[in-house]
């Protein structure tokens, strides 16, 4: 009886200290912060109405910002799990938010780069996608977010909880997107908007597909989901070829698939509805163009 009872002694001690261990690791992982250098972090923002009408279009319909964000962009606890909470902030100068406080640089830092001002990264902050904005477009996002009318929104911060922090130690939770973006990486000054392959690959990666379907969009499982969560469906020819355009279309104006299904509410396709039929038909064309892929291999 004795020996069983040391036994769960040492086995008991064995679990606090690897729960110690990873608690410590989770903090270090999320205390780590990114420098970003002054030159990258300079953009000339226009006040032209025309540039806030262009940014207010990508917000709402190419980036989903409001998804996160809330209407007006007004900020969300959009997730509050055992784990975690996540909160994407109140982005106008009204109270609790942070547009008061935010300059350009700030703002650049943040979208293109995943990084707070204070240099830590900024969790589940799709900048992966948005780094590849070019500098005309990300120029345009900002204007529209300062020329926002201010919003009365105090939020609690993001918080990682114990078990999140333990996720985050074992791999369970992704880093923030500041990990893995190359700051060195050119960014276009401005993007053609046509009816071609090449706007459409543009689309593809600021809009997020690449995000949830994978570099290759073939689909699978979405990194930092839990487990039983809707997985991304392969959109390479391989997943869609028996779609014609008119499918991708309604798909994507409806959220309705040529079998009449519906599109899970996780495929954000009320914000793309938003897209022109231009762009729409751009994506479509590049969709066509990508090597079919078994679905799961992203």
């Amino acid at each position: 009886m004795r020996q069983a009872v040391r036994i769960l002694g040492v086995v008991v001690v064995a679990i606090v200290v690897l729960i110690v261990v990873g608690l410590v690791a989770g903090n270090a992982k999320l205390r780590t912060t990114y420098a970003v250098a002054p030159e990258q972090l300079a953009l000339s923002v226009p006040i032209a109405s025309g540039n806030v009408e262009r940014g207010r279009h990508i917000v709402e319909a190419i980036t989903g910002c409001t998804e996160c964000h809330a209407a007006g962009l007004k900020g969300s606890a959009f997730l509050d799990v055992p784990p975690f909470r996540i909160v994407a902030p109140n982005l106008t100068r009204g109270n609790g938010g942070i547009g008061a406080s935010f300059s350009d640089a700030d703002f650049v830092r943040a979208i293109r780069y995943g990084v707070a001002p204070d240099g830590h990264g900024l969790l589940v902050m799709p900048s992966k996608d948005f780094t590849h904005l070019s500098d005309r477009d990300l120029a345009d996002v900002i204007a529209y977010i300062k020329s926002l009318p201010p919003v009365d929104n105090v939020l609690p911060p993001t918080q990682l909880r114990p078990l999140g922090l333990l996720m985050l130690a074992v791999g369970q939770l992704p880093l923030p997107d500041a990990s893995v973006i190359d700051q060195s990486a050119p960014r276009p000054s401005d993007v053609h908007a046509a009816v071609d392959v090449q706007y459409g690959h543009y689309l593809a990666s600021v809009a997020g597909c690449m995000g949830c379907h994978g570099a290759g969009l073939s689909g699978g499982a979405i990194a930092g989901l839990p487990p039983g969560s809707p997985t991304a469906q392969n959109i390479t020819p391989a997943g869609i070829g028996t779609w014609s355009q008119a499918d991708f279309m309604r798909a994507l104006r409806i959220g309705r698939r040529p079998d009449g299904t519906t599109l899970n509410t996780l495929m954000p396709w009320s914000d793309y509805t938003r897209m022109t039929d231009a762009e729409i038909s751009a994506l479509w064309l590049y969709l066509r163009s990508v090597p079919p892929r078994a679905t799961g291999t992203h």
